[in-house]
């Protein structure tokens, strides 16, 4: 029997469990907490649902189609985005509105990676990276500049990705990363950034959009076990009260499950993202199709940071999608945990 890290890439078994009890429990506490102090849950089951229904068809059709699925991802999620840029409304900032186009091109972007590192000759590799470079010019094009900046960190990180060998240490710097762009969105809700960070910051961002992040902090300290209930923020707010325009969210991930759902809603959050990357760690695809995902779905922790990305019920789907192709076990590939030989002349 087949011992170390690469035997345990070969019994996904665990992992998928893993994934559907977290998913269960984010359910679960949404429920629990609407009980507690009412509100709405359906949107956090609708997005468990779309992360475990995208997860599952990605499964199957990665591992049917290695190259044609994450290409037809990458073609749909382009086309999302450029048919309807304003997927939903908000405050405007950087992101475009909520970040929901930005998030899309993102992991429309990893997904045409995906798709070139699981193809097998050259020009197709290089048709599916100028896939990826067109996504990013897209993402300029449509007025998402961080969009465009995070497509391109994905189609780098995924080059970088032709250098290494194991996938632990690549992983562990992409979970580093997150945490760390997530803690800059709390100090900045905290304002305990230095005053001359802070102001650029928020010049970038919008004012009212830290004023949301404050609200949304302070009733996190409120009430911290449970939060406020799922969807009620705008309800208990008084800066979403007071501004019109508002859709009644904090338009920040971390923040919006502190409010709503307590600090166990964070956690789950945040477990949800492990289970992510711990779920590409055991996969037994390539380690430059791992990365290239893994990548993509760190830039998306990065939007919904400071964004509302994940509200939308595309982009939690296309999460999901681009995990399980990366996951999945390709019918007619070489053995599990193999890493494919990349010659220094191929592009």
């Amino acid at each position: 029997m087949p011992a170390g890290p690469a035997a345990a890439r070969e019994r996904p078994a665990a992992s998928d469990a893993t994934g559907g009890a977290l998913l269960g429990a984010c359910a679960a506490w949404a429920l629990i907490t609407a009980g507690v102090h009412g509100g709405s849950p359906e949107g956090v089951l609708l997005a468990v649902l779309a992360v475990a229904a995208g997860y599952a068809g990605g499964r199957i059709s990665g591992a049917l189609l290695p190259v044609a699925a994450p290409c037809a991802g990458a073609l749909a999620g382009l086309g999302l985005a450029v048919a309807a840029p304003r997927l939903t409304l908000g405050p405007s900032s950087p992101l475009g509105h909520t970040g929901a186009t930005a998030a899309l091109l993102i992991l429309s972007a990893g997904a045409a990676c995906c798709a070139a590192w699981a193809a097998r000759t050259p020009v197709a590799r290089l048709v599916l990276r100028l896939l990826a470079a067109g996504i990013a010019g897209a993402a300029a094009a449509l007025g998402s500049p961080v969009g465009c900046a995070g497509s391109v960190v994905v189609l780098l990180c995924s080059l970088a990705a032709a250098r290494l060998r194991g996938r632990t240490l690549g992983l562990a710097g992409l979970a580093v990363a997150s945490v760390l762009i997530t803690g800059v969105s709390l100090a900045v809700a905290d304002d305990a950034l230095p005053g001359g960070v802070t102001a650029p910051v928020e010049s970038g961002l919008g004012r009212h959009r830290v004023l949301l992040w404050q609200d949304a902090l302070v009733l996190a300290e409120r009430e911290p076990a449970m939060g406020v209930g799922p969807g009620r923020f705008g309800e208990v707010s008084p800066v979403a009260a007071e501004y019109l325009l508002a859709d009644g969210k904090p338009h920040s991930a971390p923040l919006q499950q502190a409010s709503e759902q307590g600090f166990v809603g964070v956690g789950l959050l945040a477990a949800v993202f492990g289970w992510l990357l711990y779920a590409l760690w055991r996969s037994p695809g390539s380690t430059q199709v791992v990365l290239s995902a893994g990548a993509a779905l760190t830039a998306l922790t990065a939007v919904a940071a400071v964004g509302n990305a994940l509200s939308v019920t595309t982009v939690t789907t296309g999460a999901g999608l681009l995990a399980g192709i990366a996951t999945a076990r390709p019918l007619h590939e070489e053995p599990p945990g193999a890493v494919r030989p990349v010659s220094p002349s191929s592009p």
